[in-house]
């Protein structure tokens, strides 16, 4: 039998906010402030992993683990992509297909832990963010990842840096000061040094091809990327 990748406490908290996803002032709020520089970076990386010509996603299938509500999966979708969006959540599921009905997107979803999931179809990019610094086991969520890649396909991982800063930053101004996200949403101690990420990559067989950083510019306030990986960062891994 295979162990579950789920944080059960991890996915209380989320599905108990599950009708939050899409209030752009609630609980998911720093997620849509996060998302114009996520799916700039994720459309940049599939184009240059791919060669494609004038963005032509209509070649590709997607999966979106730990896809929530659809925050990343719906602008995705609208890229001409096959998407698939799997949560473990029922109550985020069923708030992610209420939407894509709405919004009139043909996009998958499927409620199960990733390592549950047993696609007919391999997926040429599977997407992860801010989701493995939520699972119980690093290194066997990263494998499920390649599990249901193609050769030569990639995964995008955007997650938190286990630093000093990122304590400051990510624990005790983002829950306790400033309250962009309830207080206990993240243990600082399951954030990933890059190096750490790349090593499970590796194991998997992975080849980390980019690392980037997101700066957050609080006068303007909006994200952009960054050289600087202390905080938050994109990690980005080709299968062989």
């Amino acid at each position: 039998m295979t162990s579950s990748t789920v944080d059960e406490e991890n996915l209380r908290e989320f599905t108990s906010r599950a009708d939050q996803w899409w209030d752009l002032e609630g609980a998911f709020k720093p997620l849509h402030d996060l998302n114009p520089v996520r799916i700039d970076f994720i459309l940049s990386e599939i184009s240059k992993a791919f060669n494609l010509e004038s963005k032509a996603f209509e070649t590709l299938s997607i999966l979106d683990v730990g896809c929530g509500g659809g925050l990343v999966t719906e602008p995705l979708a609208r890229t001409g992509a096959v998407i698939t969006g799997l949560d473990a959540g029922v109550e985020n599921i069923t708030v992610a297909e209420s939407h894509a009905r709405e919004e009139g997107l043909d996009i998958q979803y499927v409620c199960s832990p990733l390592e549950s999931f047993f696609p007919d179809k391999l997926f040429d990019v599977v997407i992860a963010l801010e989701i493995v610094e939520h699972v119980s086991c690093v290194d066997t969520f990263i494998t499920n990842c390649f599990r249901v890649l193609k050769p030569n396909g990639i995964v995008i991982f955007s997650t938190l840096n286990r630093t000093a800063k990122s304590f400051v930053l990510g624990i005790v101004a983002a829950e306790y000061i400033l309250r962009w996200v309830p207080r206990g949403t993240h243990s600082w101690e399951q954030f990933l040094k890059p190096s750490e990420l790349a090593r499970s990559a590796r194991y998997a067989g992975g080849t980390p091809k980019t690392l980037k950083g997101m700066a957050y510019h609080p006068f303007l306030k909006r994200w952009s990327l960054s050289d600087n990986c202390e905080v938050n960062y994109f990690f980005v891994t080709q299968k062989k």
